[in-house]
């Protein structure tokens, strides 16, 4: 493994790239080829249709440099397609290496950073956790326990002094009854008017 991805990786690596940039030179030159072919081949044609009628040998030779520059025109095609195929295969084969590649860097990462761990230390961790959430737990209980519990005999007692408060307020709000003067009250009343009266006749007599 390590002879595909250590040391040998970066030479297989270059060789790649080499080899498709000596494939793209090649296949620049074989398409500047074509074009010029295809233009001998266009300038051929012209002047058979040309000489047809005036030349036959003129036209005749034409259009054997035309057949010929076709041939060598269907050669150099055929040329090219081999060379882009071959360009293909190397980028498909170097694009699979650098994926292979990178998907063994990060099996490595992943070996490294469960070095050390199983399903044993998982189990003894978790378990240690819930240890200590127990813990803490009953640590807030506890805490809460030791506050000085609430007298229920002195909330009995606030809640009566409420009760009454409010029975007041009721009563204090209530509109008064009308006081009905009776006849007795209103006879006394007047007797006690008369003996003011005889009261203060009595004081003027004594203090002439």
């Amino acid at each position: 493994m390590w002879s595909w991805f250590g040391g040998g990786a970066a030479k297989k690596k270059d060789s790649a790239k080499d080899a498709i940039l000596k494939l793209r030179e090649q296949l620049e030159m074989l398409q500047k080829k074509e074009k010029h072919l295809e233009g001998e081949i266009a300038e051929q044609d012209a002047i058979a249709r040309k000489m047809v009628q005036t030349n036959k040998n003129a036209a005749m030779t034409a259009l054997r440099r035309k057949k010929t520059h076709e041939t060598h025109l269907a050669s150099t095609v055929a040329q090219i397609n081999t060379i882009e195929q071959q360009m293909h295969s190397i980028e498909t084969a170097n694009l699979n290496f650098e994926t292979l590649k990178v998907m063994q860097s990060a099996s490595d990462a992943m070996k490294k950073i469960h070095n050390g761990m199983n399903l044993d230390k998982v189990d003894m961790t978790m378990e240690e956790i819930r240890e200590q959430q127990q813990i803490a737990e009953e640590i807030g209980n506890a805490i809460v326990n030791m506050s000085e519990p609430t007298d229920e005999s002195e909330l009995l007692k606030e809640l009566d002094n409420i009760k009454q408060e409010q029975l007041d307020t009721q009563m204090l709000s209530a509109p008064s009854a009308p006081i009905t003067a009776t006849p007795q009250t209103t006879k006394g009343k007047m007797i006690e008017e008369d003996e003011d009266a005889e009261l203060m006749k009595l004081k003027a007599e004594m203090a002439m």
